[in-house]
């Protein structure tokens, strides 16, 4: 029987006017303590974004999901918030903000491969 591990994710929103509420999904983070897997995976769709709000600088928040992967991965290019061990990175990427970037709340699951879960995360709340 294959091994299987509790993780916890968070849906990455892109949330252009907050006064609006409106928001869209654009990533997943998954965290496995178990197995030492901290990743994000991400997509931005244009015309959906620009749909929200026609004004909206995507590359921004192109950068700022880059940013999102650099610190899971341990970057040191990212600055002091991706040179902590996992669960401090995770913290940094799940805690709330009132930017146009915004982690949803945190989730849990049990799975027995980290990296193929992100991929089913990222498929199911983002497309």
């Amino acid at each position: 029987m294959t091994e299987r591990h509790p993780y916890q994710y968070v849906v990455l929103r892109c949330v252009p006017r907050v006064e609006r509420e409106e928001f869209l999904n654009v990533g997943v983070v998954v965290y496995c303590q178990e197995t030492k897997f901290l990743a994000a995976a991400w997509s931005c769709d244009t015309a959906r974004l620009r749909a929200l709000d026609a004004t909206l600088d995507v590359s921004r928040v192109c950068d700022a999901l880059s940013y999102v992967e650099g610190v899971c991965a341990g970057d040191a290019a990212v600055g002091a918030a991706g040179r902590g061990d996992l669960g401090t990175r995770f913290g940094f990427v799940k805690a709330p903000r009132s930017t146009v970037l915004q982690p949803g709340p945190v989730h849990g699951g049990i799975t027995a491969d980290p990296a193929r879960e992100l991929a089913h995360l990222l498929q199911r709340f983002v497309g």
